[in-house]
């Protein structure tokens, strides 16, 4: 039962509208899926889905200063996020982190893209970590799954309707994007700058697609010394999933690469 001190979890946050539910009551309707929202360990369906996000409500102006009362309950959730997020992905094997679009439809050349490249990094040994959602995500987790690979998921609170794709083996949602950066970098051998990680090769799918990003950094940001032209070097392009592949094993091969202890 939610706590009254916890904001959180009070019924005033909960905006959604109550459907019709049970045999009969919606026609081809009932046959769908209910809308599903996750929040951290917690599901909440139909007219529980919340159309806010903790992480919204954690930035949002207060009129009063009743929000100092509540913020420490919202620490010791975002602690609890960390502590279930280590203590999940503690004993992964060799991991890469692959970000990408939600909005790839199956039937688009990138999907393909994806699931190959999925299967191509399960195939060299490594679990694959995305964000869990459709699109280019599903794609990448079910390259890994339908290899043999261990196919991971960080999921995240949002506004509307969302759930872990199918093809993750293993899945974890959090309600804080923070927290779930966190996991991304900090269970991955692959996917740095600023120093304060340890090296991590960045390999971008797509010549095409990132080209105009990298000459707007040589041609602009380097040029003015807004970062240096070495850092550029740790950035990767290729068009083709074996090199990206290799790259990704030669850089957490490479000496210095070596994770630390966790």
């Amino acid at each position: 039962m939610p706590s009254a001190a916890d904001p959180d979890q009070t019924g005033a946050d909960v905006l959604g509208t109550p459907v019709p539910t049970g045999p009969g009551a919606g026609g081809a309707e009932a046959d769908r899926p209910p809308p599903e929202q996750r929040r951290g360990p917690q599901v909440a369906r139909r007219g529980q889905v919340r159309h806010s996000t903790a992480d919204q409500r954690l930035l949002a102006n207060q009129e009063s200063g009743d929000f100092v009362h509540s913020d420490p309950w919202r620490v010791l959730r975002i602690q609890s996020e960390f502590v279930e997020g280590f203590g999940l992905l503690a004993d992964l094997p060799r991991a890469v982190t692959v970000f990408g679009s939600a909005r790839v439809p199956p039937d688009h050349p990138d999907y393909a893209v994806g699931r190959r490249l999925g299967g191509a990094l399960a195939d060299a040994g490594f679990a694959v970590i995305t964000g869990g959602g459709p699109g280019a995500m599903e794609a990448v987790n079910r390259g890994t799954q339908e290899a043999g690979g261990l196919s991971v998921g960080l999921g995240i609170e949002l506004p509307f309707e969302q759930r872990l794709n199918d093809w993750v083996d293993l899945g974890v949602s959090f309600r804080y994007f923070f927290v779930r950066k966190t996991m991304f970098v900090k269970y991955a051998e692959a996917a740095r700058q600023t120093g304060k990680a340890t090296r991590f090769p960045v390999v971008l799918m797509g010549t095409d697609y990132w080209s105009g990003l990298l000459d707007w950094l040589r041609s602009t940001v380097a040029a003015t010394g807004r970062v240096k032209e070495t850092d550029l070097d740790l950035v990767s392009v290729t068009d083709d999933v074996d090199e990206a592949v290799r790259l990704v094993v030669e850089g957490t091969a490479a000496p210095g690469a070596a994770r630390p202890a966790r």
